[in-house]
């Protein structure tokens, strides 16, 4: 919680581009403090189901949400259908890997949880084009190698059964689900040992600015509790617990 403090005040131009607002969320923000200014601001449902967390506690992500729309097959019944794509090889999951942009991160959706979306190739190929994680709404597999090239990525968990027979991407660069959340393409994802949330691309400006303020003045503020200041009076000269 937060009260408006003019002592805290941050410029609106603290940042010129991604580069560098990613630059300053990697040094200084984490998925609470971004949560806590999207409930004050009105956007209360902006975090992903708690099961999606990093394969390792250290790892961090924060880029621009490519979005991936994954759908369960039957490998062996994909003759009788009528959707093209359905016949190719991860059906546009290829495609949509190659087509990923610098900062950006795949995100996908849209597939039961029964086997895995991401791996370490697709890890070496992301990371070859400059982007900053994956996460996906279900598994990853090939953990050792992914944590070896030090790749961020956020799943339920670590699952080897692969998705070729069990599931085919059918578009991307389309807006997508994960639990109560809608992501577009050009939101912000943000996650951490914490878990994920989004930052709608219409309120990245708002909500970044407001989170930097918060996060400093969270640092004054423990380091006030450290020295004796109580929860009440640091509350009530800073606005901020």
């Amino acid at each position: 919680m937060e009260k408006n403090n003019s002592n805290l005040v941050i410029s609106k131009a603290l940042w010129k581009d991604d580069n560098e607002l990613f630059q300053i969320a990697r040094r200084e923000l984490y998925t609470a403090v971004i949560g806590d200014i999207m409930d004050q601001i009105g956007l209360l449902h902006q975090f992903l189901p708690p099961q999606v967390q990093p394969l390792e506690k250290n790892m961090y992500v924060i880029g621009r949400a490519m979005t991936v729309l994954e759908a369960d097959v039957i490998e062996d019944k994909l003759q009788q259908g009528n959707n093209p794509v359905l016949k190719q090889s991860f059906g546009l999951m290829l495609d949509a890997l190659d087509d990923l942009k610098k900062n950006e991160v795949y995100i996908c959706s849209g597939a039961s949880p029964s086997y895995a979306l991401w791996g370490e190739l697709m890890s070496a190929r992301a990371k070859k084009l400059g982007a900053n994680g994956a996460v996906v709404n279900g598994y990853s597999r090939d953990t050792k190698g992914i944590i070896a090239m030090d790749f961020p990525t956020f799943s339920f968990g670590r699952y080897a059964q692969d998705q070729a027979p069990r599931g085919k991407v059918v578009d991307f660069r389309v807006p997508i689900k994960l639990g109560d959340v809608v992501v577009a393409p050009g939101d912000i994802v943000i996650g951490d040992i914490d878990g994920v949330c989004i930052v709608p691309a219409n309120a990245v400006e708002e909500v970044f600015r407001l989170a930097i303020k918060k996060a400093r003045g969270e640092k004054m503020v423990y380091s006030k509790i450290v020295e004796g200041m109580s929860a009440r009076e640091a509350f009530y000269t800073y606005g901020i617990l």
